[in-house]
């Protein structure tokens, strides 16, 4: 991308992102909204561009697509699962855990992904990042193998971050 290029469009799908979505939050579309939604988008991640880390190097769209579509599958799922664990499993026979869960990753934007998409999943919170980012503390809500969660977080989801921030 040429120098004056990056200038103008520091974060050329942010852009296009922040004016669809100014777009759809109207209720109608006009040439007025569109325009408007471009102002925005070009706008405002000029204007935040000093605060944005370097674009990861790497980054594999179409990975990344099917991760997402895991992602909601996992999270419709997890609703069912802590449903049913809130409707039939009484308080005193609850197993919550803490679960420390070391990490492969290195990048700051996949061990985000990493915390979002646990938090996202009903049943998991991530609470905290070790000081040099190299394990994440889990709180999950009812397990009767921490060492399984453990896992199933660094196959399911660590896994294919590698892939998609390699």
């Amino acid at each position: 991308m040429t120098r004056a290029f990056r200038w103008l469009l520091p974060h050329p799908f942010l852009t296009l992102l922040l004016a669809v979505v100014w777009i759809l939050l109207q209720n109608q579309i006009s040439a007025g909204m569109v325009v408007f939604g471009i102002i925005l988008g070009v706008i405002i991640p000029w204007m935040t561009a000093v605060w944005w880390p370097d674009t990861p190097q790497g980054f594999h769209l179409g990975k990344m697509f099917s991760y997402s579509i895991m992602v909601i599958w996992d999270i419709l799922v997890a609703n069912v699962q802590v449903a049913w664990i809130v409707l039939t499993v009484p308080n005193a026979k609850l197993k919550p855990a803490w679960i420390v869960v070391p990490l492969d990753l290195r990048q700051p934007e996949a061990i985000t992904v990493l915390a979002g998409t646990i938090t996202l999943t009903p049943g998991t919170v991530s609470a905290d990042l070790s000081d040099e980012g190299h394990s994440l503390l889990v709180h999950v809500l009812h397990t009767d193998d921490p060492d399984g969660v453990r896992d199933e977080i660094k196959t399911r989801y660590e896994a294919r971050l590698k892939e998609i921030f390699a």
